[in-house]
């Protein structure tokens, strides 16, 4: 098996949710650190566009979306399994229910001036307006939700998740699975990142004792990477073998032809190359890059757009 390479930074909420993971299955990986803002040259030499944190490597496949990287550790390390069968289909759904709703509304609740303080102290001015003009971007022009707004629903989604965690400790029972470690992650920014606001937590003892457990978990055991040694692996790999099942067609565009991909919301930078797969869950694309040579670059169905590139 390839190295497991994580492109990504350490205040990354998303990051930190496949961090957990690769900790809670024992993997050993690679860490590329990524910057927070674009440009990102080396990323998209791998993507082909797509720039959101983090993005999974084996060698010349390349996985976007956390939550595709969860299936993809999972195929890898079966055990301990982050989708117990008798829950598998409500913990997808928590899941994304956390990686959509929790987390903008966490994150609206952290960037108030308070927690603004906190993430940018000693930056420079320039650095804070890239930060903000880059995520303005990213959002494709939609208004952030008010931080008023943002606390009130925060402490309702608070308040259920202890409601879950009530006589157990974790959100489906006695071990982690995929949603703990998605509602955990904007929780973390909150307690690690915005300390000064972590105080919404005292109403909810439960999630707490959660946090802390989730915590613990750790992140493997991991070592550094450089982005041109990343690229160079990429380089010299050859893509893995496509699974039999390739095709399950949506759109009426045939394997082969010229596509775009790009997430429905948020960070919409579209990645072009020759679609080689679509399964019952995934897009895989076939791109060659100068630096990275040829790569597949793979993306969730769930959440991302498919269309014909323009001739």
């Amino acid at each position: 098996m390839s190295d497991l390479i994580l492109h990504h930074y350490p205040v990354s909420p998303f990051a930190e949710k496949i961090r957990l993971i690769l900790g809670h299955k024992q993997l050993a990986w690679k860490s590329v650190f990524i910057p927070m803002v674009m440009p990102k040259p080396d990323l998209t030499a791998l993507t082909g566009g797509y720039r959101k944190t983090p993005v999974l490597q084996l060698g010349a496949d390349v996985y976007c979306d956390t939550a595709l990287i969860c299936d993809v550790l999972e195929h890898i390390a079966p055990t301990p399994t982050i989708y117990p069968e008798a829950i598998k289909g409500a913990a997808r759904i928590v899941a994304q229910w956390a990686d959509s709703a929790l987390f903008p509304s966490a994150m609206a609740y952290n960037f108030q001036p308070a927690g603004v303080a906190q993430v940018f102290a000693g930056a420079s001015a320039d650095t804070v307006q890239a930060f903000v003009a880059d995520r303005t971007a990213m959002r494709g022009g939609a208004a952030r939700m008010a931080a008023a707004d943002a606390t009130g629903t925060y402490k309702s989604y608070l308040r259920r998740l202890a409601n879950m965690l009530h006589g157990q400790d974790y959100l489906f029972g006695a071990q982690p699975c995929v949603a703990d470690f998605a509602a955990y992650h904007p929780l973390w920014f909150t307690q690690e990142r915005t300390p000064a606001l972590a105080g919404i937590f005292d109403a909810t003892p439960e999630v707490k004792s959660w946090m802390a457990r989730m915590k613990v978990i750790g992140h493997g055991s991991f070592s550094p990477c450089t982005a041109e040694e990343a690229l160079r692996l990429a380089h010299s790999a050859t893509p893995a073998a496509l699974p039999g099942e390739v095709f399950q067609d949506e759109h009426d565009i045939a394997l082969g032809t010229r596509v775009v991909i790009a997430a429905d919301n948020f960070g919409q930078e579209p990645t072009e190359g020759e679609l080689v797969a679509a399964t019952r869950t995934r897009y895989t694309l076939r791109r060659t890059d100068d630096r990275a040579g040829n790569v597949h670059v793979h993306f969730p169905r769930v959440g991302f757009t498919l269309k014909k590139a323009l001739a």
